[in-house]
């Protein structure tokens, strides 16, 4: 053993690490063993076991009159547990919950809080309280000689170490705890399935998990959600002692109305309708128009929630609703307790029952030793009052005479201590004559006990006989039907943001100053739009609500945005600049919209082009990518939509010259240059005298109109086929007054 150091005054001196280290693991051990984490053997935390015990000193039984918990309270803090009255209340109340608690362990009267808000109790001067019938499977064999008691934490009372459950309360009520450490999540359990099991490994030692498993389907919270944990893995958690269950909430259908039944455990309706609500805020549930509580007492869980419309698909909306809110939870279980020996372990469901049996075994053989000790001393004492009443006159006649008659009477008679104190104690009205047939009967029922008693303590079979037969008739009792259903069923997954959109059909509206919009309908005069001071109408799209807007700025860069988040056509919309990153100097050329495969032609006036799906451009980041590779001084025209028969591309130059060639000749890229579609000279394309004055994509036996100033002409048949050519080619120039090409529109 270590030596200490004294000082000059006699002091003890210890190292810092020695005494921190010290310090730190009692408070470790204090936390685990009497404080957090609950015994095998009740299936109660110290606080807990105190406050019940507590309750049935002051006559709290489930029969008596409800007191006011701050009776109950004071008495737990002032004779057994010497900690904070708040902490001590709060653990009360648990026990009273139904919502809480598998089986209440206290009868609570006045507000012990509510689902929606567990800790809204009132305080413990204005609540009362009483134990619960359940209560007196935990209680009820305490002064029958079955377990230890030790002093208080004043030395001045008793208090017994555990309380002498009559079925296995750690698996019924479930516990949860945090330790210094470690920590424990113990599921509640139906008292019915449980004792079950208890009953199975009784008469079969050796009995597995999976045997186990046909009696313990799986925890039964105090709410009639699902438990949707296949069968296999709540078998695998019961093996190891741990793992993961997930409860999920039960719904109806009223109407159009989804109507939620059942939540799962502590969680709060409230809640779950202020999570919802959230996504409706944030437009990311269109899905659903309305949502109210209609929760009473008739009905403790009825939330209602109304779809937009009877074309929603109910079932994937409650999918989404699982996988996003609490309708779905998951629960951890780590079945950690303190065992016989003292020690914390995690136990598997097999040998939490062995262990528990094995309480339970000594627990009984206690109780009925103490009865036969109890019933021998009696019938010692009954003897020797029967040589008493066999010979009264003698008896009382050394009584009278003698000084000491106890040791004339123990001589006398060859009694002992115990059965001459008991003659000496009589009163005269027991000296009647029926009094000889009274003992002669007591002795009688108690000999035929005595017998029992001895048969059961001397047999283990009897014995085991008798705690199945005490463990059915608890179940019958106090037993009730499984809440929580088994229902095997996959992990919700949330829906897609576009799935729960509604595919309106909209109009994308995107000006020269970068302002962006969305209009109703596909109808629409874009150019006719007001717009701001010094700002017109640039590019439009057609497409659905539930798509991507993708921009494309003048160095190339794509963006993406949802269309359904995009501000009303009403006003001038927003400037995009507030949604996206765009590099210094950047200005936005165009805006596409449609399905994912869509295709466009991405091109460059430099003459460079490529196809690409729509689906490639989308985006996730404010800054966008760059998709188009622009030559030296080259800016991207506006993107040209194929067509589902596109067979030709159509290509001018501001030198007045038109090409048309197959649409195949271009490569299909996600980012890139892209081929050449026309040829321009270099040299022109850097003086700025030659560029690209517009491109569109049409069928093989399409056509095309030119708009040049306020002139315009269609070309179809053979004179569209005059300019068809390979590839990269000069193309043929237009005729004299169209030279000067504004745009081109397919058709």
């Amino acid at each position: 053993m270590e030596q200490t150091e004294l000082n000059h005054e006699g002091v003890e001196r210890l190292p810092l690490k020695t005494y921190t280290e010290k310090a730190y693991l009692d408070y470790s051990m204090y936390v685990i063993l009497d404080r957090a984490l609950p015994h095998i053997g009740d299936g109660l935390k110290p606080v807990q076991r105190r406050i019940v015990y507590a309750m049935s000193e002051l006559g709290l039984s489930a029969g008596s009159k409800h007191k006011k918990s701050a009776r109950t309270v004071g008495d737990v803090l002032g004779k057994f547990h010497p900690h904070g009255d708040s902490a001590c209340y709060e653990a009360m109340v648990l026990m009273a919950q139904e919502f809480s608690c598998r089986y209440p362990i206290i009868d609570g009267q006045g507000n012990w809080g509510s689902p929606d808000d567990p800790k809204s109790f009132a305080a413990m001067r204005y609540t009362e309280s009483r134990l619960s019938p359940f209560a007196r499977l935990l209680l009820q064999e305490l002064g029958q000689g079955t377990v230890e008691w030790v002093p208080n934490f004043d030395g001045t009372l008793l208090e017994p170490a555990l309380l002498p459950a009559r079925v296995p309360n750690v698996l019924l009520n479930g516990t949860t705890g945090i330790a210094v450490g470690m920590a424990t999540d113990i599921p509640p359990h139906n008292l019915r399935e449980v004792v079950g099991a208890a009953v199975h490994l009784l008469g079969s030692p050796k009995a597995t998990v999976e045997e186990l498993c046909e009696h313990i389907l799986g925890p039964d919270y105090p709410t009639e959600a699902e438990i949707i944990t296949p069968r296999t893995e709540i078998a695998k958690i019961y093996q190891g002692g741990g793992g993961t269950l997930r409860m999920r909430a039960r719904y109806i259908r009223e109407g159009r109305d989804i109507i939620v039944t059942a939540l799962p455990y502590q969680v709060s309706g409230a809640r779950v309708l202020e999570q919802i609500a959230a996504q409706m805020r944030a437009r990311k549930l269109p899905l659903v128009e309305d949502l109210r509580d209609e929760s009473d007492h008739e009905n403790p869980t009825r939330l209602v929630i109304t779809p937009r419309s009877s074309r929603v698909d109910v079932e994937q909306l409650m999918a989404h609703l699982f996988a996003t809110t609490d309708l779905e939870r998951s629960y951890r279980v780590n079945m950690n307790v303190i065992g016989l020996d003292g020690r914390p372990r995690v136990r598997n469901l097999r040998e939490m029952l062995a262990e528990w049996l094995q309480f339970r075994v000594t627990t009984v053989r206690r109780r009925l030793q103490h009865r036969l000790d109890k019933v021998l001393s009696r019938l010692h004492i009954l003897e020797g009052l029967l040589i008493a009443y066999l010979n009264i006159d003698e008896v009382i006649a050394i009584i009278r005479n003698e000084d000491e008659p106890k040791p004339v009477l123990m001589r006398r008679f060859e009694l002992s201590e115990q059965q001459a104190e008991a003659i000496l104690e009589l009163k005269l009205r027991h000296l009647a004559k029926l009094e000889e047939m009274k003992i002669r009967g007591e002795q009688e029922e108690l000999a035929a006990e005595r017998d029992r008693l001895e048969k059961i303590l001397g047999s283990d079979r009897r014995l085991k006989t008798l705690i199945r037969k005490e463990l059915q008739e608890d179940a019958e009792k106090y037993g009730d039907e499984r809440r929580s259903p088994l229902v095997e069923r996959s992990v919700a997954r949330p829906l897609d943001e576009t799935a729960l959109i509604s595919a309106e059909p909209i109009t994308v509206i995107l000006s020269e100053k970068g302002w962006i919009r969305a209009a109703k309908g596909h109808e629409v005069d874009a150019g006719g739009l007001n717009y701001r001071a010094g700002d017109r109408f640039l590019d439009s799209a057609v497409g659905r609500s539930n798509q991507q807007a993708v921009v494309l700025d003048s160095t190339g860069r794509v963006y993406s945005l949802p269309a359904h988040q995009l501000p009303s056509a009403r006003g001038h919309g927003e400037p995009l600049t507030g949604r996206v990153n765009p590099p210094a100097g950047a200005t936005f050329r165009a805006v596409m919209l449609g399905e994912a495969d869509k295709r466009y032609l991405l091109a460059s006036d430099a003459g460079y082009g490529f196809i690409t799906l729509l689906g490639d451009l989308y985006v996730k980041n404010k800054a966008g990518k760059s998709v188009l590779t622009l030559p030296r001084n080259a800016a991207p025209l506006i993107p040209a939509e194929l067509p589902e028969d596109a067979g030709l591309v159509a290509v001018a130059t501001s030198d007045g010259r038109l090409l048309l060639f197959p649409v195949d000749d271009l490569p299909q890229m996600a980012r890139g240059k892209g081929n050449k579609m026309i040829g321009i000279s270099p040299a022109g394309l850097a003086a700025g005298e030659e560029y690209v004055k517009g491109m569109v994509v049409i069928p093989r036996r399409g056509s095309i109109t030119i708009h040049a100033g306020k002139r315009h002409i269609t070309l179809k048949g053979t004179d569209l086929e005059h300019y068809v050519a390979e590839r990269g080619r000069r193309g043929r120039k237009l005729p004299r007054g169209f030279q000067k090409v504004d745009r081109l529109i397919g058709g």
